[in-house]
Formats: structure tokens, C-alpha cells, sequence
């Protein structure tokens, strides 16, 4: 009999802002993230090579029907392991770290500080460390997505091949524009889908407790594209830099005169060569990651993002 009470008694939650809630959140950034990323492996292979040459291909469907009649289902999805890996990382910590930044920043050290000043401090903060473990596996990625033929054919040879040609400072030589592509990048996602989800509860005019956990992941989905689109918009150059950096970097050559010798070449238009595709990829991917983030911690018991 008392089995059974023990049986009834409702599951213990994870203490919020504990080090449970940090570890759960850090494993929901992982499963938002690697999962997302690698499915829109197809889309981020041909932006990067026509963002490395944009004459390659004259539109997605052609170069995806290239790519599938000589390389079949592997080839249009080639390059998904380091981009499995290195998101599945940069999640961990994008999102793990966001949550211990917010929490720090808007709770301790800075209480009473503007709402959206401390999710951009948190934001940046965190993917500057997520940028640290994604650099490398980003790195393998492009260099197998950008040159043809491949430079490696998997993940293994790829880290192999880099790190016998250019010893492990090869894995970094990205850093620096990554940075620069990936914290404007997150500080808007984050930013963007805070405001945006507060001011879509203040639209349907109920507070937030209100609706049930359905809803309120309907909501991040939502808010998850808007945040996406501004994305895509503020990142792009420093994405196709990156791109570039990663397939056209001269040996010995220092990354400011990488960078003002491949601008000389694409000009300010080159910049934003392949945009609309990742307007397309980078809203619904992150739509997705914040359904599935939410979706998680409300697995869990723990509330949603944003709308407080």
C-alpha cells in the first residue's frame, strides 16, 4: 500500500536556477541544437558553396539536383557529422550558458538593470564560450562543403587532414569572423525572441500562466521565427566571411589580410550572396530550436521562455 502512495506522489521538480535547472537547460541546447542543424544539412551545404562561388550553381533546386544525380541522398546531406558535433556543442553552451548569464547578470549581480540589456549581456556572454567548442568542428565543415572535390570525405579524415597540415591552431584560424557571425547572431536570436514573445502574450491580451503549456510552445515557435529572420539579416556577411576564410585563406596569411584581400575580390554585394536562402533556413531552424527547447523544459515541469 504505501508502494502505491509512493507511486502517486507527483515527480520532485527541478529546483529553478539550481544546478539541476543549468544542467537541463545545457542538455535541452544540445537537443534544440544538433538535431536542427544537421537536418537542414542540404540548405547549408549549397549556401556556403554558393556564397565561396556563387556561378556554381544558378539556383537551389538545380545544384540539389547535381548534387543528388552524382552523389545521391549522402552527397546532398555531405558534411552532417561535424555539423551534428559542433551544434550539438555550441547548443550546450549557447543555451546553457544564456540561462547561467541571465540569471547572473538580471538576479545578482545587476537586479533592476533593463530587461533587454541583460539578455544581450547574457547572450553575448554565452556564445562567446559556445563558439570556443563549435570553431573547430565549423571549421571541418566548410572546408568539406566549400571545395570540390571534397577536401575530406568524413569527419575523422577531415580532422586529420587539418590538424597534419596546419597543426591544431588550423581548427581556430575561423574564430575571430565566427565570433564575429555568431554573437550578433545570438544576441539577436535571444534578445529578439524575449521582446518578441512578451509582446505577442501583451497581443492576445492574457498573461502568460494563463495558457496551457501547448500554447505557450506555440508561442516560442513563433517567436523563435521572428527572432530568426533578424538573424539571418545581421549575421550573413560575417557568415559568407566565414565561408570564404575557411576555403580561400592563404598559408601564413594573417585573418585582417584574409579578410581585406577576399573583399577586394567580392565587393559589399559579395557579402550578402546566398541571403534569402538563410532568411529560410536560419527562421525555421530557429522556430524549431525554440519549440524544442521549450517543449523540453516543459517535459521537465519547468516553464517556458520568456513572457515574464
Amino acid at each position: 500500500m504505501s508502494g502505491k502512495v509512493e507511486a502517486m506522489k507527483p515527480q520532485r521538480k527541478i529546483e529553478m536556477f539550481s544546478g539541476n535547472y543549468f544542467a537541463a537547460c545545457t542538455l535541452g541546447g544540445i537537443i534544440a541544437c544538433g538535431p536542427t542543424h544537421t537536418m537542414v544539412t542540404p540548405l547549408d551545404l549549397v549556401k556556403c558553396r554558393r556564397q565561396v562561388n556563387d556561378k556554381l550553381y544558378k539556383s537551389n533546386i538545380q545544384a540539389w539536383k547535381m548534387i543528388y544525380s552524382k552523389e545521391g541522398l549522402r552527397g546532398v546531406f555531405f558534411g552532417w557529422t561535424p555539423t551534428f558535433v559542433g551544434y550539438s556543442f555550441q547548443g550546450a553552451g549557447k543555451y546553457g550558458f544564456y540561462e547561467v548569464f541571465k540569471y547572473l547578470y538580471g538576479e545578482k549581480l545587476a537586479p533592476g538593470t533593463n530587461k533587454t540589456v541583460v539578455y544581450l549581456a547574457a547572450s553575448a556572454s554565452a556564445e562567446f564560450l559556445a563558439d570556443l567548442a563549435l570553431c573547430p568542428w565549423e571549421a571541418i565543415k566548410v572546408r568539406m562543403q566549400t571545395t570540390l572535390p571534397p577536401y575530406a570525405h568524413t569527419l575523422r579524415e577531415g580532422f586529420s587532414k587539418v590538424v597534419a597540415q596546419e597543426g591544431y591552431a588550423g581548427l581556430y584560424k575561423g574564430l575571430y569572423p565566427l565570433w564575429g557571425r555568431q554573437i550578433p547572431y545570438t544576441m539577436v536570436k535571444f534578445a529578439t525572441f524575449e521582446k518578441a514573445v512578451e509582446q505577442i502574450y501583451k497581443t492576445l491580451g492574457k498573461p502568460k500562466e494563463s495558457y496551457n503549456s501547448l500554447q505557450q510552445t506555440g508561442v516560442s515557435f513563433l517567436g523563435g521565427y521572428i527572432a530568426g529572420v533578424g538573424c539571418a539579416v545581421v549575421s550573413h556577411p560575417a557568415d559568407v566571411m566565414v565561408s570564404k576564410l575557411n576555403s580561400d585563406r592563404k598559408a601564413g596569411e594573417g585573418a585582417g589580410q584574409a579578410m581585406t584581400r577576399i573583399y577586394s575580390n567580392i565587393g559589399f554585394r559579395g557579402l550578402w550572396n546566398g541571403l534569402p536562402v538563410r532568411i529560410f533556413m536560419i527562421g525555421t531552424l530557429t522556430a524549431f530550436q525554440w519549440l524544442i527547447y521549450d517543449s523540453f523544459k516543459v517535459y521537465l515541469g519547468l516553464p517556458t521562455t520568456g513572457g515574464h
